[in-house]
């Protein structure tokens, strides 16, 4: 793995974990803390971010939960890109959590350092959109789109196939031009797959690759649900275990609801389990 992941001007340490927040300028959420049209809250809740400790501020104006509608270009760029403009350039980078090419053109024009495409940057111009720019690359696996993802989920083998397709786009980008130490890879969990698919995939988190750093993003989702029973805002402890399990298990980017949560998680792994951490 390169020793270090570049998102223009930043350059992240991948011996050690990081925090991506997450920030959600919608109103459809499926952990419930969208923010559309509440500037003032989402700039106090990226700086309360920024001071539990994250690493990077995960800025979306599109939900990708199951089933959620769609929204368009113009719409998305609304919601995000004031939001980028006001947050860019400061200590802590942002990403934009999109896949529509002309929000990332606007995204990395208004300072975005990173691209976070639940598509893997598969749509017509997404590759071009990026490759002549400094920015960092996000490449996550997804099987179907997120309308219809969860309604039958299949694989013959879930690490391989995910891992494949993984290689596959990073390939596609060094191609391009998008030099390796600006790619990351993230097995999507629950993006197309059962529990017993992102349990499979956790566990081999760290065999996904060895090229490229790893992100796990599970914190509050329906996996932690479906093995604990708890609702969506009851998930804080079983996220910030999921997030320490991740890391011991390889990822090297988590990203979070709860940054103070994953912090402090992280501050045990590594007081317990410093080869890991």
């Amino acid at each position: 793995m390169n020793a270090a992941l570049q998102c223009a001007g930043y350059r992240f340490d991948t011996g050690r974990p990081h925090i991506m927040a997450i920030l959600n300028v919608t109103p459809d959420s499926f952990s419930g803390d969208g923010l559309l049209d509440r500037r003032d809250a989402i700039l106090r809740r990226a700086e309360q971010a920024v001071r539990e400790g994250a690493h990077m501020l995960d800025v979306g104006g599109e939900s990708s939960r199951p089933g959620a509608r769609s929204v368009s270009e113009q719409e998305e760029l609304d919601r995000v890109i004031p939001v980028i403009e006001a947050l860019s350039g400061g200590a802590v980078a942002v990403s934009v959590d999109t896949v529509k090419p002309v929000v990332m053109r606007e995204a990395i024009r208004a300072g975005a350092a990173l691209i976070n495409d639940i598509n893997a940057l598969q749509a017509d111009g997404a590759v071009e959109a990026v490759a002549g720019s400094a920015v960092g690359v996000c490449v996550m696996h997804m099987q179907g789109e997120p309308r219809t993802m969860q309604q039958a989920p299949n694989y013959a083998d879930v690490v391989g196939e995910v891992a494949a397709a993984l290689a596959a786009r990073a390939d596609v980008l060094e191609r391009a031009g998008v030099a390796r130490e600006r790619i990351m890879l993230d097995p999507g969990f629950g993006f197309g797959k059962t529990l017993a698919h992102n349990l499979a995939l956790f566990d081999a988190l760290g065999r996904l690759s060895s090229r490229y750093p790893v992100l796990a993003g599970v914190s509050r989702k329906s996996m932690l649900g479906a093995i604990t029973g708890q609702p969506v805002e009851a998930r804080l402890v079983a996220s910030a275990v999921a997030a320490a399990l991740a890391v011991q298990r390889g990822a090297r980017w988590l990203r979070v609801h709860d940054v103070a949560a994953t912090r402090d998680a992280l501050a045990v792994l590594a007081a317990l389990d410093p080869a890991s951490a």
